[in-house]
């Protein structure tokens, strides 16, 4: 397993926002959770425990700015990729515009949710996406 990957860096986060911010974005999240989180205050509690925590203190923001779950599932094989990338978590989070998600990060209550996800999250991988129209094939 190369570099585990939890929060944006500077860098990342600008390149994101020179991206387009008026039009709608899907986010695919893939999330590896630790078995036990890890609290700058010290705090005990598995990752599991504080993802969810994260995901009920940040969900009415998600909501409050316009975002909505599109598709979630549970990984269960890696069929063609690295066999180490084993994720506990999969879900795509649509946001009605790119401005929407930098506003979100940039929420004070946000932020302070935030705490829950960084100690439960492991590795994880944040891919913006632009929605397409569906098709009837693998196009």
């Amino acid at each position: 397993m190369d570099t585990e990957h939890t929060n944006p860096d500077r860098a990342r986060f600008s390149l994101f926002k020179d991206l387009p911010r008026d039009q709608p974005i899907h986010m695919l999240n893939l999330v590896r959770l630790r078995e036990q989180a890890v609290y700058d205050d010290g705090r005990q509690a598995t990752g599991a425990e504080a993802y969810a925590a994260y995901a009920r203190e940040s969900g009415p923001i998600f909501q409050r700015l316009g975002g909505s779950i599109l598709w979630s599932g549970k990984p269960e094989l890696m069929l063609i990729g690295p066999q180490g990338d084993v994720w506990d978590k999969a879900f795509i989070a649509v946001y009605p515009t790119g401005q929407a998600f930098i506003d979100m990060i940039r929420d004070a209550d946000y932020q302070k949710a935030a705490q829950h996800r960084t100690a439960a999250v492991r590795d994880s991988r944040l891919l913006r996406l632009s929605p397409g129209k569906a098709e009837a094939g693998f196009g």
